[in-house]
């Protein structure tokens, strides 16, 4: 039979064998292609999370320290308390009088709100309805607008004395709250006819940190009792600075105060403090006069930092045995700075602990490393700063 045409089994080899090669060729180059892919992905994820912090915070320390506008002590809170807090401040188990914490703090500010009315009698933990002034801005026939069971509110007055407390439920008809559990510790705080009661609007933002179940994550309070919620994942570094003003509080022509609690009557002793004095202001042996209690922490009127010795050495206000005591160098906070970092999601992206990776991962690979993101910013709530434009 005559001999047929086709493939020799060498040639047969040596085809497959230059096939090979070529796939494996290709294969080479969309490898990496691949693993870069799964970086920029990460990457991009990164940024977007770094940009959600970054608004976040931004926003609520923009707002820090409004106060109430309608009735009673109107004006900037850095007036009668201070509205940034280097530790969590809540209704119930916050930080104990005193702390200073660089991964945590408490924003508080009054939202636009008609809920702003004052105590019609003293508010003590004996009693929890609280008895308010019918609210000036209210409509004909309601007393009490704006304020709904569930609602935080905060009473604070003009000797440094603050509280937050949850409504329980509203009787409009009688202009009165009921509260839910006075806090814990402040069992002797009275709150005087007078004070102001207001919606409150509490942040507090801290960093979670657990490394048994590798949990990293900004998370955020209202500073009630409803739980705790996370604001982001694989944030593995929160840091807060704060600049402050240097200069010792004054009173002004008018009366009021460059910031702090204005001093009471030379006759009056509303606190632990003497007669005419409280946390911001002494009087002057010499002069009989008001003078400022605080120091000048610098020469000029250049912000200056506030390490934690200063934020937490006193004076306390509204004194030193009040249980909600805060040192009155807070008042003096003026710009906060803070820093966040953040991780790749990924273990497998992340190479071993070292400046890069704040947490090692499992990757060998540099190829396929994605560092940690950290971005610094700084935010100058405006009514904290009014009197310095």
């Amino acid at each position: 039979m005559p001999r047929q045409r086709g493939f020799s089994f060498i040639e047969l080899v040596v085809a497959m064998a230059i096939m090979v090669a070529v796939t494996g060729a290709v294969f080479a180059l969309v490898h990496p292609a691949n693993r870069e892919f799964d970086a920029k992905l990460e990457i991009a994820d990164q940024q977007q999370r770094v940009r959600v912090a970054a608004d976040t915070l931004t926003r609520d320390l923009t707002m820090a320290g409004a106060g109430a506008y309608i009735d009673g002590h109107v004006g900037p809170l850095i007036h009668y308390f201070a509205p940034v807090m280097p530790f969590q401040w809540r209704t119930s188990g916050g930080d104990p009088p005193g702390t200073f914490r660089t991964d945590a703090i408490t924003l508080v500010s009054v939202p636009s709100t008609a809920a702003q009315t004052r105590l019609a009698a003293d508010l003590t933990a004996s009693e929890p309805t609280l008895r308010a002034v019918p609210g000036s801005s209210c409509p004909a026939g309601t007393n009490l607008c704006g304020f709904a069971p569930g609602m935080t509110v905060l009473v604070f007055d003009d000797t440094g004395s603050a509280g937050l407390f949850t409504i329980a439920a509203v009787e409009d008809a009688v202009a009165e709250m009921t509260l839910t559990a006075w806090p814990a510790g402040s069992e002797t705080t009275i709150y005087r006819r007078g004070a102001n009661v207001v919606e409150a609007s509490v942040n507090v933002y801290y960093l979670k940190t657990d490394v048994a179940s590798q949990t990293y994550q900004l998370m955020h309070s209202d500073g009630s009792s409803n739980p705790d919620v996370p604001v982001l994942d694989h944030v593995v570094g929160l840091s807060f600075q704060y600049d402050g003003e240097p200069r010792a509080p004054i009173l002004t022509p008018a009366g009021d105060t460059s910031y702090g609690p204005a001093p009471p009557e030379s006759s009056t002793r509303p606190t632990a403090y003497p007669a005419g004095e409280n946390c911001a202001f002494r009087i002057d042996e010499a002069s009989g006069l008001p003078a400022p209690r605080l120091p000048a922490l610098a020469a000029g009127t250049a912000l200056t930092p506030l390490a934690a010795a200063t934020l937490t050495d006193g004076p306390w206000c509204p004194d030193e045995a009040n249980a909600n005591r805060w040192d009155a160098d807070l008042l003096r906070i003026r710009k906060i700075g803070v820093t966040v970092r953040i991780e790749a999601a990924q273990a497998a992206l992340r190479g071993p602990a070292s400046a890069l990776f704040r947490n090692g991962g499992s990757s060998r690979d540099v190829n396929r490393w994605v560092p940690d993101q950290e971005v610094r910013f700084q935010v100058s709530p405006r009514n904290m700063n009014l009197d310095r434009e």
